[in-house]
């Protein structure tokens, strides 16, 4: 390696390449050359834009309509008429899992987005001001944080009802506790730096200061937060509507699927496998890219 950046050095100083032929690569280029280095993070990344494309052309995709009736096929194993089987009210399964990948996706973006914005909002006021401000806001954190995930979750539905905008209300309180407190920790150390002492020091407002300097440079941070939170938000909204908590029927649901087949699960127990085998790949894919993305967002891995 040193060797040919010695060469490269060489070539330059004696005219070979100008400095407009030398490419500049940017943070994100660079992380971008990891990512791709990874190849399970590039497959379940491929697997995520394959999700993607089923949630937003589920009406194209599904063979049925998710929601039709037909008592003449209840409880059918797979054949060519229905690849996945019928459920107790002869709905085709496929369709429904198909019709579920874009409830769980739209449930895991979205209440990660709520719950990024209250983490990001609160973790840098924390840190920023500092005293109480951040005393304050600690101490709600530890509250929130006291308090088992779906325990919590469970108790939240239970007050507000059931129902798909609820549980997006329900999950973006529950998983914005892991966001403010990195956020924090990272502004602490950003605040430090000279630009934004520079800011500070022109008479740049606090706003300007977090929104302009701190908050942006915290970005790559929320992406790798955000990609790792929304399987954990698909989860939690499969166990809630597993246990009649969270997607109301007809709507399908994941977990509301696995929950119905139960008393059907010696007799026909595809029924709850392919719903499940759904949630595995979903969780997995963003697990994997989750990881890979981190390891490729930090400046550590770079050679």
């Amino acid at each position: 390696m040193f060797n040919k950046q010695k060469k490269f050095e060489e070539a330059v100083l004696s005219g070979e390449y100008s400095n407009d032929d030398i490419e500049y690569s940017s943070y994100y280029k660079d992380s971008f050359k990891r990512l791709k280095k990874n190849r399970m993070a590039m497959v379940c990344a491929i697997v995520i834009i394959l999700l993607v494309i089923i949630a937003v052309f589920a009406p194209v995709l599904a063979p049925y309509d998710p929601d039709v009736q037909d008592y003449a096929n209840i409880l059918k194993s797979p054949t060519k008429a229905h690849l996945l089987g019928t459920d107790e009210y002869g709905r085709d399964i496929l369709s429904r899992i198909i019709y579920g990948t874009r409830v769980s996706l739209s449930v895991g973006l979205l209440a990660q987005a709520l719950a990024t914005v209250i983490g990001v909002t609160l973790g840098a006021l924390a840190a920023y001001y500092g005293g109480w401000v951040d005393t304050v806001i600690s101490r709600i954190t530890e509250i929130f944080a006291a308090f088992p995930d779906l325990i919590f979750a469970m108790g939240i539905m239970f007050v507000i009802g059931p129902g798909i905008k609820n549980i997006f209300i329900a999950l973006g309180l529950l998983t914005w506790v892991r966001t403010a407190r990195m956020i924090r920790g990272q502004i602490l150390q950003l605040k430090e730096k000279e630009y934004v002492e520079a800011a500070k020091a022109s008479g740049a407002t606090a706003f300007h200061t977090i929104t302009k300097h701190l908050i942006p440079n915290c970005i790559s941070t929320v992406i790798v937060l955000v990609t790792l939170g929304i399987p954990n938000a698909i989860m939690y909204e499969a166990s809630l509507s597993f246990l009649g908590l969270g997607i109301q029927p007809p709507t399908a649901s994941w977990g509301s699927m696995i929950s119905s087949a139960q008393p059907f699960i010696s007799y026909l127990p595809t029924y709850s496998i392919f719903p499940g085998i759904a949630i595995m790949i979903t969780v997995i894919a963003f697990n994997i890219f989750g990881d890979g993305l981190r390891d490729a967002l930090d400046p550590k891995m770079k050679n």
